[in-house]
Parts: structure tokens; sequence; C-alpha cells
């Protein structure tokens, strides 16, 4: 081979792999969700996964060094998103209307469930010393909140935990990449409710049934 013919060689090379690393900045930018890798495999089936990843890891060192936008790891895929100190620029942008906004009580009520789950209703009333219910009509609503199963108790009643949506509204990777309660709590701007201690261990969880999701009060979920 000729030295001509090798520079060649290492030029498509480069070529391909900047080709791939701004087709993966490209689907990542423009999915409405976390783009996950086994999307991005399943899109670029062409590539070898390791250049798809190589690709992936450059993006997530050149996105380190920008001013206004990085890459996240949220719920197990990634995202092109604004910086945090730039937030309320952003929200200045898009006039977020006070109806969009959970109020105190629905801030509460999401994280005693984020670190209590699997927490049934009467639980999470017991913690914040009033009734829940309206509230968790709220939360799952805006999609927050699932119904996972049943509490293996006398009633046999729903347990309730935070979804994917959660994980990307809040901006964490998964369920363990919660802060301490504390700071969440100063973040979001409200007290935390006196009986709320860090997660512990999940009791034994009912899976439910076809007669569950045929009443109509739970969705289906992947």
């Amino acid at each position: 081979m000729s030295e001509d013919t090798s520079i060649d060689a290492g030029a498509a090379v480069a070529t391909v792999s900047a080709e791939v690393k701004a087709v993966v900045e490209a689907l990542i930018f423009a999915s409405p969700e976390p783009i996950t890798p086994k999307m991005l495999y399943k899109l670029l089936a062409e590539e070898p996964r390791e250049d798809v990843m190589a690709a992936v890891e450059a993006l997530k060192a050149e996105y380190e060094n920008r001013p206004g936008l990085q890459m996240v790891e949220v719920a197990g895929g990634y995202q092109i998103v604004t910086r945090p100190d730039l937030h309320e620029w952003v929200r200045r942008l898009f006039h977020e209307r006070s109806t969009q906004k959970l109020t105190v009580q629905g801030l509460e009520t999401l994280a005693v469930i984020a670190y209590k789950q699997p927490i049934t209703a009467l639980e999470i009333t017991e913690i914040r010393g009033v009734n829940t219910t309206g509230v968790l009509s709220t939360l799952l609503e805006r999609h927050l909140i699932k119904i996972v199963g049943r509490k293996n108790v006398v009633g046999r009643p729903f347990l309730y935990a935070t979804t994917k949506e959660f994980l990307i509204r809040f901006g964490l990777k998964d369920i363990n990449d919660l802060p301490k309660i504390e700071d969440m709590a100063e973040a979001l701007g409200f007290e935390p409710p006196a009986g709320l201690v860090e997660r512990s261990p999940s009791e034994d969880v009912l899976p439910l049934t076809e007669e569950d999701f045929e009443s109509g009060r739970v969705e289906r979920t992947e």
C-alpha cells in the first residue's frame, strides 16, 4: 500500500468517526426523551457498537466545556440540556404557568413516595399527617408516580412508586441517584415531613392482576 493510499484510508476513518459522532449528537438532541444506548445501537445498526459508544464518550467530553449546554445521563439514557445555573433564563423564555407547577403538598407527597417506595396511600398519610387522595390523583395524571402492585396485608391496598418521567423531570440517572432528603427539600422549597426518613427495604409486593387493569384505575406501562 502506497503512502497516499494510507493517508486516504486514515482520512476516511476520521471522516466516518466524525459522521457517527454528528449523527449521535443529532439523535440525542432531537429525542424528546433520554435516548438509551439500546436505541442508539438500533438506529445506527450498521455501525459497530463500540464506535457508537466512543462517539457518546467523545460528545460527553466536548459538552463538559460548553458554557450553555451539558450532556447528562438521565433515566438510563442521554440528554442534551441547559446547565442548571441558566435555568432561570430558560424559565423566562417559556413563562411557566403556575398551573404547571406542583404545590407544596404535591412536592411533599412526591418526596415521601420517592424515598419510601413502594408505599401505600395510608402510609403516605401517616407520614404527612393529612389525607393525600387528591394529591395522588394529580401525581398520577402527570405521570410522576404509578401503581406498581398491592401490599400483602389486609385489604391489599395499592402501592405507589415513581416513574421514568419523575427521573427525567428531576434529572436523575436512576432512583439511587436521589440526593439526601434535606437537600431535595431545600432545593424544591419545602419542609420535609417529620416522619420521612431514607428509603427502607421494600416489603413483599403482590403483582397487579388483570382485574386491576380492567378497572381503569391502573395504566399499563412497559
